[in-house]
C-alpha cells in the first residue's frame, strides 16, 4: 500500500442527511489504537490490504485527523504526510453515505493549506474518483493497480489561507495549526517558548533529558524560574534512559539535586512505556511541543492546543503512575 493511498466510503452522494460529528487533530502517540481500529475495519478487513502493506513508518510523523461521532466515538480517520500527501482516509461502514469523508477531506486541505502547502497528491481508488474531484482534485497518469485495486493518482494546486479565513479556523477550532519543526534550532526554540509559556506546572517526557533543547542557558533559566515559583511550582521529568543523561552531566539533574522538592524525576519501569519512542513536553496553559521520534527533530508544537494537551498530559499521567525513581537517579532523593 503506497504512503498516500486513498480509500473512502464517501464517494457517492447521499439522502440521508449529514450526522452530528466533529473532526478533531490526533496523536499518533494516544489515537493510534482509534485510527488503527478504523483502518483494520476498512483496509485490512473490508479491502483485502495486507498488515504489512497497510502500516508504515510515516504514520509517527504524519499529521492525523479523527472524525467522531456525538458520543465521542472514533468513525472516520485520514493522514496528511510530510510528502504533501493525504491518504490513509477511511471511514467505518455503518457511517459511510453521510458526509463523514468531506468533513476529513476539507480538514485535511485546510491542513495543508496551513501548512503553505503549494499543492497535495493523492492516490485514489477509480470508483472514487467523482469524490475528490469535488474538491478540486484532477487526475494525473494512467491507472494502476496497488494490493489488487484500481488506483489513480490525482493532485490540486492550493490556494494559501487568507488572514480572513485564517481567523475562521482560528475561531471555530479549539486550537491554531501546530508549528511544525524540523531541525535542532527550531526544536529549540518551540522549547523554549513552552517553557517561557509555564506558570507553574511543568510535566517533561523524555528519552534522555533532550541535552539538544533542555541542557542550555536559556532552557535552565526558565525551568529555575518555574522551580522557585512558590509552593504551587511543580516539575515533572519522566526518563527513558537516566543513565546517559547522568554519564553526560545533564546540567537538569544539577538543578534537581538543589530543588528536589520542586522538580520530581522518575523512570518508566513497564516494558510498554520503555517502548515508547516520543519526546513531548506540555505546560499548564495547554501548550505542548511533540517530537515522535526522540532520536529526531520533526515534530509540532502549540502554544494554546487544549486537545492534544490533554491527550499528551493523560499519557504522562498513565506513565508517571507506573513509575518509580530509578538507581542513576536515588543520588537525588527523588
Amino acid at each position: 500500500m503506497s504512503n498516500d493511498e486513498v480509500i473512502v466510503g464517501d464517494s457517492d452522494d447521499s439522502v440521508i442527511p449529514d450526522a452530528v460529528i466533529h473532526v478533531e487533530l490526533a496523536s499518533w502517540i494516544t489515537d493510534s489504537a482509534a485510527i488503527r481500529h478504523i483502518r483494520d475495519s476498512v483496509f485490512v478487513v473490508e479491502q483485502n490490504v495486507p498488515e504489512n502493506d497497510e502500516w508504515d513508518d510515516l504514520d509517527a510523523l504524519s499529521v492525523h485527523v479523527l472524525a467522531r461521532d456525538q458520543d465521542g466515538r472514533a468513525i472516520g480517520t485520514g493522514r496528511l504526510t510530510p510528502q504533501q500527501t493525504i491518504g490513509r482516509v477511511a471511514v467505518l461502514r455503518e457511517w459511510r453515505g453521510r458526509h463523514v469523508g468531506d468533513a476529513l477531506m476539507v480538514r485535511l486541505i485546510d491542513l495543508a493549506r496551513e501548512r503553505r502547502y503549494p499543492d497535495v497528491a493523492l492516490h485514489a481508488q477509480t470508483h472514487a474518483l467523482a469524490f475528490y474531484r469535488r474538491f478540486g482534485f484532477v487526475a494525473e497518469g494512467g491507472e494502476f493497480d496497488e494490493c489488487g485495486i484500481q488506483h489513480q493518482t490525482m493532485g490540486m494546486q492550493l490556494e494559501p489561507f487568507t488572514p480572513r479565513e485564517a481567523a475562521a479556523s482560528a475561531a471555530s477550532s479549539e486550537t491554531a495549526a501546530d508549528t511544525v519543526f524540523d531541525a535542532p534550532s527550531s526544536a529549540r526554540a518551540a522549547v523554549l517558548d513552552i517553557l517561557r509559556g509555564t506558570r507553574n506546572e511543568l510535566a517533561i517526557f523524555s528519552h534522555d533529558l533532550d541535552p539538544v533543547t533542555l541542557d542550555t542557558v536559556d532552557a535552565l533559566d526558565e525551568l529555575k524560574r518555574i522551580a522557585i515559583l512558590g509552593a504551587q511550582a511543580r516539575i515533572r521529568v519522566l526518563i527513558r534512559q537516566p543513565a546517559s543523561a547522568v554519564v553526560n552531566g545533564h546540567r537538569l539533574i544539577a538543578l534537581a539535586r538543589r530543588l528536589p522538592s520542586m522538580i520530581a524525576m522518575r523512570t518508566p519501569t513497564d516494558p510498554g512505556d520503555l517502548q515508547l519512542t516520543s519526546s513531548f513536553i506540555v505546560n499548564d496553559r495547554a501548550g505542548f511541543t511533540c517530537r515522535q521520534q526522540a532520536d529526531r527533530f520533526e515534530g509540532t508544537a502549540n502554544l494554546h492546543a487544549p486537545g492534544r494537551h490533554r491527550q499528551l498530559l493523560e499519557l504522562f499521567e498513565q506513565v508517571w503512575a507506573r513509575s518509580e525513581p530509578s538507581v542513576e537517579l536515588r543520588g537525588l532523593e527523588i
